[in-house]
């Protein structure tokens, strides 16, 4: 009885027995362009209908070239991050940024399909920029991360157009905007230093000292360089004078123009300090560089540099909406088709309820995204071929930044509730779900964060005294007047000129309490502009001939939210003066409020008379 007990031999043994893995339907994906039935109408309410039929071919096309032949090579890029690799075997300095060749081959795909040069070639007059647009969009969520060299390349281009295209500058130009792969450059945009953030005009340290034959030579260092296996670059630095002193400020930058390589491959007296290892955006190399010595071109009024690369921020901002509301819709689209497939409770997702009303909400949120982009690219394409009224340009000033700052922190919310959609699903890696969520919350960091460019639209408004304010008013109301004959659309309607009222009371109230009201409020006030603005597009969009019933849908829910964040905190008293010491004992426990506030935010009063006189002029409209 001491004997150990015999096991029975199993009838499979464990080495063969087959494992039963988890079982899901993986979400298929078409060409996008087909599917996205919103970008169709879109294009066909607003192109001629010569350009049209073109466009359409050729989005048609591009969407099958990214089903098939560009979105693998994103997987690849993703696996395949770039490498530094500081020395050669014999301990030579080289500096090597290692690319994959799927990296490699976007960048000739980029040139082919013209994602840059169709903005410049203009073979569609001031559509052009909104047929550009929509190509990035397309190819955004597939491009493994070379969206973001394609935004500063296009900014690069953009700011040497705004120049007149000298001489000196019309092979880079050339460069840029060529569809041979051969050709074909991509630029960096080096404007972030060793103290980081928006901040250049205290924060850049680099120097330029003038060389005997014109050029100057750069000396500093950059701390975060994107794209920095980029053929050029645009970069801000201080030139230095005759007695060895620079300008402090912003009225002391200048904008500079260098090669990264000279025609033997080697860097322009550039040194590659480390890539950085970023949370996203992985398979893009971001770099540390040391300027020493490098040879640049001054191609600015000396101190003009922050004045003459606002154009090129004004292109990357929006490259960044075009990327905050291609991977919502992306993200929007695979989550549907999942709803499609997977069966959860003895249903498919789909027939779930409060799913499904998850769902709609995130389309909603899409739908006022897109609408906000095309917009703004539509009001671009009319600026760029000299068509664009007074208004059109200051509509544009104000809608950049709010957009902006508006979708980046939409598409984070949108892509993270997506990914929960999938449950557990969603938090594995080799879905791709998760390369999504990454590369997304860059958005409301680059080019600005959501603070940064509040005080930017109240720059705007400063800039413009406070025509802006009254411009945009009167293009909202100009798009709810089309939707007034339609009865469905009544409440809508009616909620968008009640929010109008409310966004002038807040202006004429803010006017009378001083400069440090309209700080606190900035970002509630930059909210309410999306808000109401991405509503009257959707109110617009759904009072066209041949809407359809989700197109009025969505318009009422956009609607029906609150609209003007901005008035409901006024009257909480968020923006009063206790309320700065009640902030600052939350988060420090101190009563003392912050010190040393950025008083060149602050609206002058002039302006702040300004808006009042505006507000009460559309206060008074509204009543009529």
């Amino acid at each position: 009885m001491w004997e150990k007990p015999r096991l029975e031999e199993p009838k499979t043994p464990l080495a063969r027995r087959e494992t039963e893995p988890l079982f899901q339907e993986q979400p298929e994906i078409g060409n996008q362009y087909l599917e996205d039935a919103l970008l169709r109408n879109y294009l066909k309410t607003h192109l001629p209908p010569q350009v049209l039929q073109e466009v359409n071919q050729d989005l048609e096309r591009f969407g099958n070239r990214l089903l098939t032949k560009i979105q693998p090579l994103a997987w690849e890029c993703e696996w395949n991050p770039p490498v530094f690799r500081p020395y050669d075997a014999w301990g030579q300095r080289v500096d090597r940024i290692i690319t994959c060749s799927a990296w490699r081959r976007m960048k000739e795909i980029a040139a082919e399909e013209g994602l840059i040069a169709e903005a410049y070639e203009r073979r569609y007059s001031n559509w052009s920029r909104m047929y550009q647009a929509v190509k990035l969009y397309l190819f955004s969520s597939s491009s493994g991360g070379f969206n973001c060299p394609l935004a500063m390349t296009d900014g690069a281009a953009k700011v040497i157009e705004s120049l007149g295209v000298p001489g000196s500058l019309k092979n880079a130009f050339d460069h840029l905007t060529s569809r041979d792969p051969k050709k074909f450059w991509t630029s960096g945009q080096w404007m972030t230093e060793r103290r980081g953030g928006s901040d250049v005009a205290n924060g850049t340290e680099t120097v330029a000292r003038k060389q005997p034959d014109g050029t100057y030579r750069l000396y500093g260092f950059k701390w975060f360089t994107s794209a920095a296996d980029s053929d050029m670059a645009l970069t801000l630095a201080r030139v230095v004078d005759a007695e060895g002193c620079v300008k402090q400020g912003s009225s002391g930058l200048s904008l500079f123009f260098l090669k990264v390589r000279d025609e033997e491959g080697k860097l322009n007296n550039i040194q590659v300090q480390r890539l950085k290892d970023k949370l996203g955006t992985r398979q893009m190399a971001t770099g540390e560089l040391w300027l020493n010595g490098a040879e640049a071109q001054l191609i600015s009024a000396e101190g003009r540099g922050v004045a003459s690369i606002s154009n090129m921020l004004n292109i990357t901002r929006i490259h960044n909406v075009i990327a905050a509301v291609a991977s919502m819709r992306r993200m929007m689209n695979l989550s549907r088709e999942y709803a499609r497939r997977r069966v959860a409770f003895g249903k498919l997702l789909k027939d779930h309820p409060l799913h499904v009303q998850t769902m709609a909400r995130m389309e909603v949120q899409t739908r006022g995204a897109f609408l906000l982009l095309m917009e703004i690219v539509r009001l671009l394409g009319l600026v760029e071929t000299d068509m664009a009224s007074e208004e059109d340009q200051h509509l544009l000033r104000l809608l950049v930044p709010v957009a902006k700052l508006y979708t980046g922190k939409q598409a984070s919310a949108v892509v993270i509730e997506a990914m929960e959609s999938f449950g557990g699903q969603g938090y594995m890696e080799d879905t791709g779900l998760p390369v999504v969520i990454r590369d997304t919350l860059v958005l409301s960091i680059w080019e600005g964060t959501t603070n940064v460019l509040s005080l930017d639209v109240l720059r705007s408004l400063t800039k413009s005294q406070g025509q802006a304010l009254a411009v945009f008013c009167s293009a909202v109301q100009k798009k709810l007047e089309l939707a007034a004959s339609t009865a469905e659309l009544g409440p809508a309607v009616k909620q968008m000129h009640d929010a109008i009222g409310r966004l002038a009371q807040f202006v004429q109230g803010a006017g009378s309490k001083g400069s440090v009201t309209m700080e606190l409020a900035a970002r509630d006030f930059s909210y309410s502009l999306a808000r109401i603005y991405a509503g009257a597009l959707l109110t617009e969009h759904a009072a066209r001939s041949g809407a359809a019933s989700t197109d009025i849908s969505a318009a009422r829910r956009w609607c029906s939210r609150e609209l003007c964040p901005v008035a409901v905190e006024l009257r909480s008293g968020s923006y009063e003066d206790g309320a700065v010491l009640a902030d600052s004992a939350l988060v420090f426990g101190d009563p003392d409020p912050p010190q040393g506030g950025e008083e060149h935010v602050f609206i002058p009063t002039r302006v702040l008379m300004l808006l009042h006189f505006v507000s009460t002029s559309i206060l008074a409209s509204i009543l009529d």
